[in-house]
C-alpha cells in the first residue's frame, strides 16, 4: 500500500514539476499575436485559394494588418471577396481602400476542333502537364490550349469547365474569382487575368500562337500571323505585335472594336457585346422611265343617222256618194 501512495506523490510531483517548466517556458517565448489577425480572417472568405499571393487566408490577414500599421493597404487585394469584403477589412482597420475593377478569367485560345485539326492522336495520362510534357499535343500548334482540364480540375468555384465539342476551356464570369488557379494550372500560359470591362465587355487577341504566318495559318485557321494591321488601326496604342503575335493592352483599350474587323483571320474577339443588327442592302436606284406621249386616238367619226325615208302611203280610194251613182247611171242612160 506504501508502494503506491509514493508513485502517486512521485508522478504528482514529476507533472507539477513539468508543468511550471511549460507554463515559464510558454511565457518566456511567447509570440505576440495582434488580435486584430483573427478578426480580419473572420471576415476573409476561408477559401485559402492563394489568388491574393499569400499561403492562405490566415497569410492575407497579417499582410492586411502590417500594411494597415504602415499605413497603406495598395496592392492588397482579396479576389474571391472582391470589394465587399475588402470594404468591410478597411472598416475593421480604419483605412480607406480604392475600389479595384474586378478581374476575371480568360481563355486566349480559339483553336476548337472545327480551326485546329488533330494530327496525331494522344493516348496517355489526360492531362494538360502530361501532354505538354510530351510535345505539341494531338495538333499542330504547340502554344495553344491542350484541352486536359487542369485548369477546371484547379478552380474551386466550378466557374471554368472544358466543352466537349470545342475541346476549349469555357469561363463562366459570375463565378469566377480571380483568384488565378486556372492561370497557374495552364503549363502553357493561356489563361490570363483580364479587367472584366463594362458590362462584361471585352476585347482580345484568342491566340498565342509566335510562329510565323504561314506556319501559324496551316496550324490553325483563327491563328494570328503578325500582320500589324490592328496595330495601324488603333488609335490608342493598346495593340502591340511583338514576336508574330498582336497583344492589347486592356488598361489602354477603349473597346472600338475597329480591330475586330480590320483582323483578316477573325483572331482578335469581342465578348459581350450586342449582335449588330444586320444592314440592309441598299435598294437598286430605279430608272425614272420617261413618259412617252400617248399618241392621240383619233375619234371616231360619228356617221349621222340616216332616218328612215317614210313612204306615202298610197291614197285610199275614195268611196263613191250616192248622187255619183245616180249621174252615172242617167249618163249611161242617155247615150
Amino acid at each position: 500500500m506504501d508502494f503506491i501512495w509514493i508513485a502517486v506523490l512521485v508522478l504528482g510531483a514529476i507533472g507539477l514539476i513539468a508543468a511550471v517548466v511549460l507554463y515559464a517556458a510558454s511565457k518566456k517565448f511567447a509570440v505576440y499575436e495582434d488580435p486584430r489577425i483573427a478578426q480580419v480572417s473572420e471576415v476573409l472568405p476561408g477559401a485559402n485559394c492563394g489568388g491574393c499571393g499569400f499561403p492562405g487566408c490566415s497569410g492575407m490577414a497579417d499582410a492586411l494588418v502590417k500594411g494597415a500599421d504602415a499605413g497603406s493597404l495598395d496592392g492588397l487585394s482579396c479576389p474571391v471577396g472582391g470589394a465587399e469584403v475588402m470594404g468591410k477589412v478597411a472598416d475593421l482597420l480604419g483605412m480607406a481602400i480604392a475600389n479595384s475593377e474586378p478581374m476575371v478569367a480568360v481563355v486566349r485560345c480559339n483553336g476548337t476542333c472545327e480551326n485546329r485539326s488533330k494530327i496525331v492522336e494522344y493516348a496517355g495520362l489526360r492531362t494538360c502537364a502530361a501532354i505538354h510534357a510530351c510535345g505539341a499535343g494531338e495538333t499542330a500548334c504547340g502554344f495553344g490550349c491542350l484541352g486536359g482540364g487542369d485548369c477546371e480540375t484547379a478552380c474551386q468555384f466550378g466557374a471554368i469547365c472544358v466543352n466537349s465539342e470545342t475541346g476549349i476551356p469555357e469561363v463562366d464570369d459570375d463565378k469566377c474569382t480571380s483568384c488565378g488557379a486556372c492561370v497557374k494550372a495552364c503549363p502553357r500560359g493561356v489563361i490570363e487575368l483580364r479587367k472584366k470591362g463594362p458590362k462584361g465587355r471585352r476585347v482580345l487577341v484568342s491566340c498565342v500562337n509566335k510562329d510565323k504566318g504561314p506556319v501559324a495559318m496551316k496550324a490553325c485557321a483563327v491563328s494570328c500571323i503578325g500582320c500589324g494591321k490592328c496595330e495601324k488601326e488603333c488609335n490608342f496604342g493598346a495593340i502591340t505585335v511583338e514576336n508574330n503575335l498582336a497583344y492589347i493592352d486592356f488598361e489602354k483599350c477603349r473597346l472600338c472594336r475597329k480591330c475586330v474587323t480590320v483582323c483578316p483571320k477573325h483572331a482578335i474577339c469581342d465578348v459581350n457585346f450586342p449582335t449588330p443588327a444586320p444592314t440592309p442592302k441598299p435598294k437598286e436606284p430605279v430608272a425614272l422611265k420617261a413618259e412617252i406621249p400617248k399618241a392621240e386616238v383619233p375619234k371616231p367619226v360619228e356617221k349621222p343617222v340616216e332616218k328612215p325615208v317614210e313612204k306615202p302611203e298610197p291614197p285610199k280610194p275614195k268611196k263613191p256618194s250616192r248622187g255619183a251613182f245616180l249621174d252615172t247611171e242617167s249618163s249611161i242612160s242617155i247615150k
